[in-house]
């Protein structure tokens, strides 16, 4: 699908992944797509994260947020995430959507260009 925008490698479409307790998980999806910054997201509930914080090893019960969005719009999510969460250094990751249909990718990139974005 070679020249169809949005399709392939270099489209700038990403899914950015967001650890949250599960009682901010619900609110910090529906603010990203309230505030265009992403065109949907998906909770994934009941997540156990064990990392190293302040020199020990946590457990925490989270959800994971997966959000839809370009990449023009990935540090305004960045700023909105960190506003809202309630960690001091929340996950916030982006893995490229290496291939997308050409109607969803453009769809997903309306959704977020209305919002001011690219």
């Amino acid at each position: 699908m070679a020249g169809v925008p949005g399709v392939g490698s270099g489209n700038g479409l990403l899914e950015v992944r967001i650890a949250a307790p599960a009682a901010d998980a619900p609110r910090i999806a529906r603010l990203l797509v309230e505030e265009r910054l992403a065109a949907c997201t998906q909770v994934l509930p009941g997540m156990t994260s064990t990392f190293r914080w302040d020199g020990e090893v946590t457990t925490a019960d989270e959800d994971l947020v997966l959000a839809k969005t370009h990449r023009s719009r990935f540090d305004a999510i960045l700023e909105r995430v960190g506003e809202v969460h309630p960690y001091e250094t929340p996950e916030i990751i982006a893995v490229p959507i290496v291939e997308a249909s050409a109607a969803y990718a453009a769809w997903l990139v309306a959704e977020v260009s209305q919002g001011g974005g690219s």
